[in-house]
């Protein structure tokens, strides 16, 4: 309960700005125990300024339509949490568990805060007291290798790095290799930002993943599109494009304390079908959070 507890006033903290700019108004609608018709209207409203979505709003909507046709006596915030939780369940997440030396790609647009993710997600793991190598391959930006040293140090994981403008893939290797010949659980890989419609971009996945995989023939393990959640529903395009050019498996959505619109975890859960393995919700070392839907929910409805 005490882990729970934790997460639910991380998600609370993290989702302060959709609490005062669109839940505030909804606490109240939902307290009101029996909503009349315009009610029921101004939290469908409600509910889409959260940025649900349009299909995930209309589903919780005519639930509690249908549960207030059948009984006078219904809780409708207590309703809205069950609705929620199930979509949110039907893409339940993997654990983040290391079998042998696991390897992480991260992947995504640039400015979506991939480099710092990355270095949460080491300090994360070296918090479980689990060893990790860190390479950076984003080789196209001096700042991000610097920056990887930084979160290396402040972590306490080796960084593998490789001149400025070398090959992403041979770096790759590189730290593959050096994992495994450690015994360490965990190579977590920085690549270079791309758009998903540059096809000579998208190409180099390609060739880091041979590269992998002539080290440990089932890498990458794990391949995580991290998307920026203050770009709302907009994001939704370029994550379905990466999912299907890059072998996605899982999400890491950045920023979501940074936005009024934290619901939007509920279309992207919906029309991906990926699981959100972590959520950024703060500029701390500490702010990259297990993604758990219980904490979520009462993070968001309180």
């Amino acid at each position: 309960m005490g882990f729970l507890s934790g997460l639910v006033g991380k998600f609370k903290q993290g989702l302060q700005r959709t609490q005062d700019l669109v839940l505030a108004p909804m606490q109240r609608l939902l307290g009101m125990g029996r909503l009349d018709e315009d009610q029921l209207l101004e939290l469908e409203d409600l509910l889409l300024q959260a940025d649900l979505g349009v299909h995930a709003t209309e589903r919780l909507m005519e639930r509690l339509r249908f549960e207030m046709r059948r009984s006078a006596e219904i809780d409708p915030k207590a309703l809205l949490k069950d609705e929620l939780l199930k979509i949110l369940h039907h893409v339940p997440s993997r654990p983040f568990a290391a079998e042998g030396t696991q390897v992480v790609l991260l992947v995504g647009v640039n400015g979506v805060g991939k480099t710092t993710t990355l270095g949460k997600l080491a300090a994360h793991l070296k918090g479980r007291n689990e060893e990790v190598l860190v390479v950076a391959g984003d080789t196209f930006r001096a700042a991000a290798i610097d920056q990887l040293e930084l979160w290396g140090q402040r972590a306490g994981v080796e960084v593998v790095r490789n001149q400025m403008g070398g090959d992403p893939a041979a770096i790759a290797y590189d730290g593959a290799a050096r994992a495994q010949a450690k015994h360490i659980p965990w190579v977590l890989i920085d690549t270079a930002g791309r758009l998903h419609v540059k096809e000579h971009l998208m190409r180099e996945l390609d060739k880091i993943r041979r590269s992998l995989q002539k080290v440990i023939p089932q890498a990458p393990h794990r391949v995580l599109l991290v998307l920026d959640a203050t770009t709302g529903q907009n994001g939704l395009n370029q994550a379905e494009a990466f999912k299907e050019a890059a072998g996605v498996t899982d999400l890491v959505l950045t920023k979501l304390d940074g936005s009024a619109k934290g619901g939007v975890v509920v279309p992207i859960l919906e029309r991906l079908k990926l699981p959100i393995a972590f959520v950024g919700v703060g500029e701390q070392v500490d702010d990259l959070i297990p993604f758990d839907p219980e904490a979520f929910v009462e993070g968001l409805l309180g």
